[in-house]
């Protein structure tokens, strides 16, 4: 009984003493590719720094993943020195079942964190760029690999999800420093057309954030019941909105002051009352 436990421990012995070296080559096979892993996470940050200007969440994420790809094939290559095919393949098969539910799970947060990234490569907009996204209007607070934040004009903070950005529309007010202001008035059928016309470009000429270099639009659009219906159209320098709001509030204000002084009637709904035989009240348009 003795001699049996004593050659047990014995061969015992003699396996934990042939197994050291597997153990030596692995640890010391992880460490190289933990190394390797650092340098080329330093050396790929720099270089992608370089290469990508102004963007270096985008040369962050780019070099922790080659990081983590070089750390988990260092510790599945160990784990095969070891002789321990068989733990690896289960880790693989694990990882792939954990990804497909990982996949259902965070489907949109991958989604967004996508858009995130085609935010930061394409640059659509930047930081108080007066911006419209999914109907919010404000400016750009923060751009993040989630979602991006919208300082509203009302003066919420509205948090919009990235894949929002590529999946709808949006309109950025701020990409050439300009924006359109388009009036739309009407005048009685008495007036002068012509007249009308004139002083009403002349008026718009005199608004100081106007640019000269663009041409100011006027048209007659309609024939109506009780008015001509006209459109005024020009261009402003844009940095902010209360720019936009000045510039059209400026020009409402001098079409009327110069419409009183010429005599032209900014035309409105006209109803007739009509009083018949028995005193009946009928309104005609």
């Amino acid at each position: 009984m003795i001699i049996n436990s004593l050659i047990t421990l014995k061969d015992i012995d003699s396996s934990v003493i042939d197994y050291l070296p597997k153990v030596f080559f692995a640890i010391l096979a992880f460490t190289l590719f933990f190394v390797l892993a650092k340098i080329i996470q330093n050396y790929s940050r720099k270089a992608y720094s370089k290469v990508l200007k102004k963007q270096d969440e985008l040369a962050k994420l780019i070099s922790t993943i080659l990081y983590l790809v070089l750390i988990f094939a260092g510790l599945f290559f160990a784990l095969d020195i070891l002789g321990l095919e068989g733990v690896v393949t289960k880790m693989l098969a694990g990882a792939g079942i954990i990804g497909i539910v990982a996949g259902f799970a965070f489907k949109d947060i991958a989604s967004n964190i996508f858009a995130g990234l085609l935010v930061s490569i394409q640059k659509p907009f930047k930081d108080n760029d007066w911006v419209e996204i999914d109907k919010n209007f404000g400016t750009i607070n923060k751009i993040g690999w989630i979602t991006t934040t919208i300082k509203k004009t009302t003066g919420q903070e509205v948090y919009v999800p990235n894949q929002l950005i590529y999946t709808n529309t949006f309109t950025n007010f701020s990409t050439f420093n300009k924006r359109r202001v388009v009036l739309q008035s009407a005048v009685t059928h008495y007036d002068n057309l012509d007249l009308v016309k004139s002083v009403t470009i002349d008026e718009i000429s005199k608004i100081e954030s106007i640019l000269k270099s663009e041409v100011i639009d006027f048209y007659f659009t309609s024939i109506g019941n009780y008015a001509y219906n006209f459109e005024v159209r020009f261009w402003i320098k844009y940095t902010v909105n209360p720019d936009y709001l000045s510039a059209r509030s400026e020009a409402i204000m001098r079409i009327k002051k110069r419409f009183e002084k010429e005599g032209i009637t900014i035309a409105y709904p006209v109803q007739t009352i009509d009083f018949g035989k028995n005193n009946d009240i009928n309104i005609v348009h």
